[in-house]
């Protein structure tokens, strides 16, 4: 018999989530205080899960929907992205995903050849990372500047551009920073793209919740560029729909047909009761994503109140945005964020996600979520006064 490995190089190379491993080793201590999912704790809203017990009641959900998604969903979602987004849109450029991620895959399998180069600031989602590396491609991670609050390092993005390079892929607000990229930063990596005709793929699961003067930019509004843009959002995160599986992507007309192509080997379509329940999130009352943000805020200030408690244990820069932040651990011991998260999780009962799993530059630092009840966090930072003493 020939000695062939049955396993594909491009998945071989693939680390096992960070993320992913401390949730099973969470499982193995008792009484956890949990800041390592990046979920929300709340349940969805009674008019979203009502809209699909409809749906169910009135059969409409036993079989597939077109690849793209149902009209009346894509029609109010080309609604909400001239609302919200400033982008004018028709419903042949929309195509609903599995929740964003999929929708992320399907764009960089659909432009991401053998061996092209997709910039990404680091850190970032270690999804992004994989999405690349699954189709091929060879992830170039910038490293952003985080004593000014994680911003994008556009001279650095600028140098590493190659004739391979073929995309950016970026997250804002950030997924694991919860940096807020600004307009002019934005427009700066706009011209960049357009000088080099890249493409440029974006993660907005967070776009809603922002805080203080941050105000969240879709670089799809800007006219020059919309056509190398391909912009990703999600009912998850804004919705609390996490375990419903449902995105969507924005393309130019042209680039969805490709994208649809890898749509189907992934998904068909999406869930179709999701549809309905998401037709009815956007038809319905969205007061649910103020309170939403009104306790991500209350959350976030709350945490950072709590890590200044920690100054010597932890230096972090406050989040603009999402309901996440990416604290730098001063500890010697800091310089294995793995080996450090592993201990405080058995030591300390407290659940965080290593800085490493989001790229090179993450590591001494962790992360920690504030998507989570305020009791859930004084219980964990308690534990962590306890056991940094």
């Amino acid at each position: 018999m020939v000695n062939k490995p049955l396993i594909s190089n491009r998945v071989a190379q693939i680390q096992k989530s960070a993320i992913h491993e401390m949730t099973r080793l969470s499982k193995e201590v008792e009484d956890v205080a949990f800041l390592s999912w990046a979920k929300p704790t709340s349940d969805t809203p009674e008019h979203i899960k009502e809209a699909a017990i409809a749906a169910i009641k009135a059969g409409k959900v036993g079989g597939y929907s077109e690849n793209a998604g149902l009209l009346p969903l894509r029609e109010e979602i080309v609604k909400k992205l001239k609302r919200d987004n400033n982008i004018d849109a028709n419903t042949a450029q929309i195509l609903l995903t599995v929740g964003a991620i999929e929708g992320l895959s399907a764009a960089i399998m659909a432009i991401v050849d053998p061996g092209d180069e997709v910039i990404l600031p680091s850190p970032t989602y270690s999804t992004h990372i994989r999405q690349v590396v699954i189709a091929s491609g060879k992830p170039v991670l910038i490293p952003t500047i985080e004593e000014e609050g994680f911003i994008l390092d556009l001279e650095a993005i600028k140098k590493a551009i190659t004739p391979r390079t073929k995309a950016i892929v970026y997250c804002s607000p950030s997924n694991p920073t919860g940096t807020v990229f600004s307009e002019q930063q934005l427009r700066a990596l706009a011209e960049i793209a357009l000088e080099h005709n890249l493409m440029v793929i974006t993660d907005e699961a967070y776009e809603y919740f922002v805080f203080d003067d941050h105000k969240h930019f879709s670089i799809a509004s800007i006219p020059e560029i919309r056509r190398n843009v391909i912009s990703c959002y999600t009912f998850t995160k804004t919705y609390a729909m996490t375990g419903w599986r449902l995105g969507y992507l924005h393309a130019d007309e042209a680039m969805i047909p490709h994208i649809t192509k890898a749509h189907i080997p992934f998904a068909i379509c999406a869930p179709v009761v999701s549809q309905y329940a998401a037709l009815g999130a956007l038809q319905g009352s969205q007061s649910c994503v103020s309170d939403f943000r009104e306790h991500y805020l209350a959350a976030r200030n709350l945490m950072c109140e709590r890590l200044d408690r920690l100054s010597s244990v932890f230096d972090y820069q406050k989040p603009g945005g999402s309901y996440l932040m990416f604290p730098r651990i001063l500890l010697e011991e800091g310089k294995d964020s793995t080996a450090f998260c592993i201990r405080l999780l058995k030591e300390g009962k407290v659940s965080t996600t290593p800085g490493i799993a989001f790229g090179p530059t993450g590591q001494s630092h962790l992360r920690l979520s504030f998507c989570v009840p305020l009791d859930a966090i004084n219980k964990a930072f308690d534990r962590m006064e306890v056991y940094f003493r």
